[in-house]
């Protein structure tokens, strides 16, 4: 079966004629498999240079995936409008990835597989404050949480700017918040997020299932954790990633401690999500280039 699509991938910051090395993996799956590679200059694409972002890659391809670098909803949508000047049509539309790469797009549809969660917008270096706080929190059970914007966490400063040990205790909620927001900085997507804590089986290690339009095409283990491969199971998955406007994106799955449930931890864009180290990428490649477009 021949490939259906192209492949966009970034390009070497040092080295822009060539693919980032990080991403040297799967252009070489991409070429195997019979696809052309375009290359992305995600820095220029991130200042607001999308044209000159593109300017390396063919014109007319047609139906194209693009795997790379996180990029902020905004700057996706002009890639996608160059691009279609330049006759490529991203196969994940902005509406698609934003509904993935950002927590509101997706949270309402997997509340029941998922711990509970309240958000609110905010914008860049302004926390929100405290007696709004309090709303989002009186939302959640009691106990402990998380926060992180729509997008990421802090996890690596846990006790600094993620883990609220109590989410009744609103001046130190408010404390870790301010000071996530303002780690986070510019780079602040959305808003905050507040998520109740549930413990999950560090020994097991999380799962990440990459689907694509609905079926899971491949399990992996999550990068932070490339050596644990737990293999979870997907039945109450599948039909709500089915039904999600989205065509390719993946689940990251830990399983609780209390009582073995499987609970969804993230949902993202597949596009922007990284395979973990000593992953074949032709495993993910060759069936997603082959597939639909």
């Amino acid at each position: 079966m021949s490939v259906s699509c192209a492949l966009l991938l970034c390009a070497d910051p040092l080295r822009p004629v060539a693919c980032d090395p990080h991403f040297a993996g799967e252009a070489a799956a991409a070429r195997e498999a019979g696809a052309v590679v375009g290359l992305v200059d995600h820095d220029a694409l991130l200042a607001g240079r999308a044209e000159e972002a593109v300017r390396r890659v063919p014109r007319d391809l047609g139906p194209a995936w693009y795997r790379g670098w996180m990029i902020p909803a905004p700057a996706y949508a002009s890639l996608s409008a160059v691009l279609a000047a330049r006759g490529i049509r991203l196969l994940t539309t902005p509406a698609m990835y934003r509904t993935a790469h950002e927590l509101p797009g997706w949270y309402a549809a997997f509340t029941g597989l998922t711990p509970p969660t309240t958000y609110a917008p905010c914008a860049p270096h302004e926390p929100p404050a405290l007696a709004a706080l309090a709303s989002l929190t009186a939302a959640l059970p009691s106990g402990a949480g998380l926060v992180k914007d729509y997008v990421k966490s802090r996890k690596h400063e846990w006790d600094e700017a993620c883990h609220l040990p109590d989410l009744a205790d609103t001046e130190a909620v408010h404390r870790v918040v301010s000071r996530f927001v303002e780690l986070q900085g510019d780079d602040l997507t959305g808003g905050v997020v507040l998520r109740a804590f549930e413990p999950f089986d560090r020994a097991v290690g999380e799962a990440r299932v990459w689907w694509l339009d609905g079926a899971p095409l491949l399990t992996t283990p999550h990068p932070d954790t490339p050596d644990l491969r737990p293999a979870p199971p997907l039945d109450d998955l599948r039909p709500l990633v089915a039904a999600l406007p989205s065509r390719f994106v993946t689940t990251d799955l830990a399983r609780r401690t209390d009582d073995g449930t499987w609970r969804l931890v993230e949902l993202g864009d597949a596009q922007v999500s990284g395979l973990p180290s000593g992953t074949d990428p032709a495993l993910l490649l060759a069936p997603l280039l082959r597939g639909p477009a």
